[in-house]
């Protein structure tokens, strides 16, 4: 795979593994499996965010609840089809795994650079208290023609920026990635609780009409 490729799409994380292994998939005879790990905000709270990694970096018969990971990789997405619908699944695609003694005091324990194109137009918005949001999707290249779509939140002045992009610019933006709780209403009387992930934008620039 090209450096080129992988540069557009890069995440580092630090944190605590909250969960098991759980098998994903095989590929060519390659095991792949699911793992959340617990990355601590500035706030004190928490994004739980789910990692997708071989078998062939990590011994996956062991349980790591607890102890700390730095993982870097891409932020990938695939759709996966339930209901009579595609759900659009996120996960960082682990490249690189290291077992630390903790998290590093000052470190960015949460960071990602997306480099891709507006697929959709931005969905601009204020909250009751007069916050600015803007909400993006984001389209990132991957070899052999594939893409990730990648749903980015801006706030405040990144929010005005963004909802002037039309789909098709080509925009780069440096964020973390964020978990969000919300009830899915299934139907009538059923809802069930789920997890959408999201990159929260910190910097965000428009490479077109340089």
């Amino acid at each position: 795979m090209s450096d080129k490729m992988i540069e557009n799409n890069q995440v580092t994380i630090m944190g605590e593994v909250a969960t098991p292994f759980t098998f994903s998939h095989e590929v060519f005879g390659e095991g792949f499996y699911m793992v959340s790990v617990n990355v601590r905000r500035l706030s004190n709270s928490m994004d739980r965010i789910p990692l997708m990694i071989s078998e062939r970096l990590i011994d996956v018969s062991q349980d790591y609840t607890g102890e700390f990971i730095m993982a870097s990789g891409q932020f990938r997405s695939y759709n996966r089809h339930e209901e009579h619908k595609n759900r659009l699944v996120l996960s960082l695609f682990v490249r690189e795994v290291a077992f630390i003694e903790e998290e590093l005091d000052g470190a960015k324990t949460n960071q990602i650079f997306l480099d891709g194109y507006i697929c959709k137009l931005p969905v601009y918005r204020k909250t009751p208290l007069g916050r600015e949001i803007a909400d993006l999707l984001l389209a990132v290249n991957r070899p052999y023609g594939k893409s990730d779509y990648i749903p980015c939140i801006c706030w405040g002045r990144n929010a005005r920026f963004a909802a002037s992009f039309e789909v098709g610019e080509h925009v780069q933006v440096i964020g973390r990635i964020q978990s969000r709780e919300y009830i899915k209403k299934l139907s009538e009387t059923e809802a069930e609780k789920r997890t959408a992930y999201e990159v929260s934008v910190s910097k965000l620039e428009c490479l077109d009409g340089q």
